[in-house]
């Protein structure tokens, strides 16, 4: 069913005290709670639940403001939803009248959530970041039409991929659900199997690498022996209908044959959508996971689009999907954008491209410096990652890849603006305050 409504107390609770009278009203999230249009995602979110079947669903702004609240934290699931009952801040920035004692939802009502608005409804909530930027005032709606964009790897939560490790979790998977469909196995090698795999980790330690490619093939042989014995027990017509022992045969297959050489490998069982990304640092040249285009305003640094582009696409390809979503999002159209040596060749239609490094074109003193900007994005793309969740995704899938991306995006936006509210504009209230009432005073003595 649709979401619940938070119901409006009218009368106050004898034995409660109302959470708006004794937090402090200056307190940067109290004065966030009331520059995000709640009303709106109420609105765009209808689409995605059934109108009169099921229970209703959790309230629209309690489920968005923890998702705000652990991108903006670099939280997770379980931590966001354990620290919302300590913090009265965080409740009444997600909408409750009192302190509640209990917490407000399972963790994995975050993930259902995620799952049921997609890509789309993350994206809404980066819009109203944007917009609640522009209303606390930081970042000004001309910063819209000069950007900067960059790419970066959104690295997946899987280990370091090698050929023993992989051997070793298909034999695993397939010797797990060939228990759970009742088919016995001639062997089932977990004793070998695993001292095989410590053998050729020291082995290649002690650089007997002769020795370790020996462990290594006695344990492809292994695997490859679990593997056809499943096949010789079902036949054809049972295998299509078992989908998830289905999809592990075609996952073990298909690791059995790659070669070093394969451009297309499979380096994650769990998640097969990862891929092997060169990006010419020297203490790790190489990362696991997908390319991720990130927007930002040349001017202040906040975010206005990321995208994630499986396939690892060169960087070119992927400048006119990042503008377009910084152009929905916005609602501006960018004129300037500013980029890396990584996406010559390749021009935008009413865009005036500026890349590293440019002296044609580059004149004024206001190009110039926006152009020594561009590297401003670099430490952007650095605090989504320490201090967001963009360095580790769990999240599953390509769809998953797209998600924390853009939430990734919402939580960097959320702390500019927290900063923003934090440091800036209580000591510019008072002191504008202040001086309005001594010219007041001063008026009315010169007056009497």
């Amino acid at each position: 069913m649709k979401p619940k409504r938070p119901q409006e107390v009218v009368q106050n609770d004898l034995f409660k005290t109302r959470l708006d009278e004794f937090l402090n009203p200056k307190h940067e999230l109290y004065r966030l709670a009331s520059k995000i249009d709640w009303a709106r995602l109420d609105e765009e979110f209808g689409p995605f639940f059934e109108a009169e079947q099921g229970a209703p669903a959790l309230s629209t702004r309690l489920i968005a403001g923890l998702h705000y609240l652990k991108h903006a934290e670099g939280l997770s699931d379980e931590a966001v939803v354990k620290r919302w009952v300590e913090n009265g801040y965080w409740q009444y920035f997600c909408g409750e009248t009192f302190f509640q004692h209990e917490v407000p939802c399972h963790p994995t009502s975050l993930t259902k959530w995620r799952q049921r608005i997609g890509e789309a409804g993350c994206e809404w909530l980066l819009l109203l970041t944007i917009e609640a930027g522009v209303a606390t005032r930081t970042v000004k709606k001309r910063d819209f039409q000069s950007v900067t964009v960059d790419t970066t790897v959104q690295e997946k939560a899987v280990g370091f991929p090698t050929d023993g490790k992989l051997y070793e979790k298909c034999r695993r998977e397939l010797v797990k659900l060939a228990g759970q469909h009742g088919l016995p196995l001639r062997q089932n090698y977990n004793k070998k199997a695993p001292l095989l795999l410590v053998q050729s980790h020291r082995y290649h330690h002690a650089k007997q690498m002769k020795r370790k490619q020996k462990a290594l093939k006695q344990l492809k042989t292994l695997v490859g022996r679990v593997y056809r014995d499943i096949l010789r027990q079902l036949p054809q017509q049972e295998l299509a209908a078992q989908r998830g022992l289905q999809d592990a045969l075609a996952k073990t297959q298909r690791i059995l044959n790659q070669k070093h050489t394969d451009k297309n490998k499979l380096y994650s069982f769990h998640a097969p959508e990862v891929e092997c990304i060169s990006k010419g640092k020297a203490h790790k040249k190489y990362e696991f996971g997908v390319k991720v285009g990130i927007t930002v305003t040349n001017k202040s640094n906040f975010v206005l689009g990321a995208r994630s582009f499986p396939g690892n696409p060169y960087d070119g390809d992927t400048l006119y999907s990042c503008l377009e979503q910084a152009e929905i999002l916005s609602g501006t159209r960018a004129k300037e954008a500013f980029v890396d040596l990584g996406y010559r060749g390749r021009e935008i239609p009413g865009v005036t491209l500026y890349k590293s490094r440019q002296k044609r074109g580059v004149h004024t003193r206001r190009l110039k410096t926006a152009l020594k900007r561009r590297n401003a994005i670099e430490p952007v793309i650095g605090h989504m990652k320490n201090d967001g969740l963009l360095s580790r995704n769990y999240l599953k899938g390509q769809l998953g890849d797209a998600m924390n991306a853009v939430l990734c995006a919402a939580g960097h936006n959320m702390r500019l603006i927290l900063r923003r509210l934090r440091i800036f504009w209580p000591e510019i209230g008072e002191a504008i305050c202040r001086f309005l009432q001594n010219k007041t005073v001063q008026e009315s003595v010169y007056v009497s």
